[in-house]
């Protein structure tokens, strides 16, 4: 079973008045912590660039298991991003679709949520207290159904189509809440985050 991690990395971060995916946290930026924790239990690593492409292609060296895809659309929205890295995953049995601003999860997160995959399911989505997160393993039989959508579509649309066999995981982590949007967003998880990253 082949699972690839596809990171979001392409937006503007408009509301952060920075670029979220290398904001950092004890001198790690977010898309080095999240990378090094996809790599725990993924096969290889997707990154979607647009804004600010090459700020991140210098803190991330690109390697045998992480590559770089550039979507030249960004400015139209995350799902072109998404579109753009499941073209690239076409091999892969499962993909986490992982936000750029997730940085906090613990590493024992993957390796629960990987162990999550079962063949009745094509969408595994962790909730913690009833109320959905994010990362999403998505499994290869919806590959169709996102890239059949047209770029104004959203990852909701999918979502309600007959296919989709959702298993939604009640998890232990809060983390998968985090919304870091503003920069009051951020001071939060720096205080409650860390000591602890």
């Amino acid at each position: 079973m082949r699972i690839s991690g596809l990171i979001i990395a392409a937006g503007f971060s408009g509301r952060m008045n920075s670029f979220k995916p290398i904001l950092k946290i004890k001198d790690r930026t977010f898309i080095q912590l999240i990378t090094e924790k996809l790599l725990s239990v993924c096969d290889d690593i997707l990154i979607v660039t647009g804004y600010k492409s090459a700020a991140l292609e210098n803190v991330i060296e690109k390697s045998v298991r992480i590559n770089f895809v550039y979507n030249e659309n960004y400015s139209k929205g995350m799902f072109t991003s998404l579109k753009k890295g499941v073209i690239e995953l076409l091999n892969s049995d499962w993909i986490i679709y992982h936000f750029a601003d997730q940085p906090s999860l613990p590493h024992s997160f993957y390796s629960e949520f990987v162990n999550q995959t079962n063949e009745n399911y094509n969408w595994i989505q962790p909730a913690y207290n009833s109320a959905k997160g994010h990362p999403i393993l998505f499994s290869k039989s919806l590959y169709p159904l996102i890239l059949n959508e047209g770029d104004n579509g959203s990852l909701r649309n999918v979502s309600t189509r007959n296919q989709i066999r959702k298993l939604i995981w009640d998890c232990n982590y809060p983390q998968i809440l985090d919304d870091v949007d503003k920069p009051e967003d951020f001071e939060r998880l720096l205080l409650r985050e860390g000591n602890n990253l």
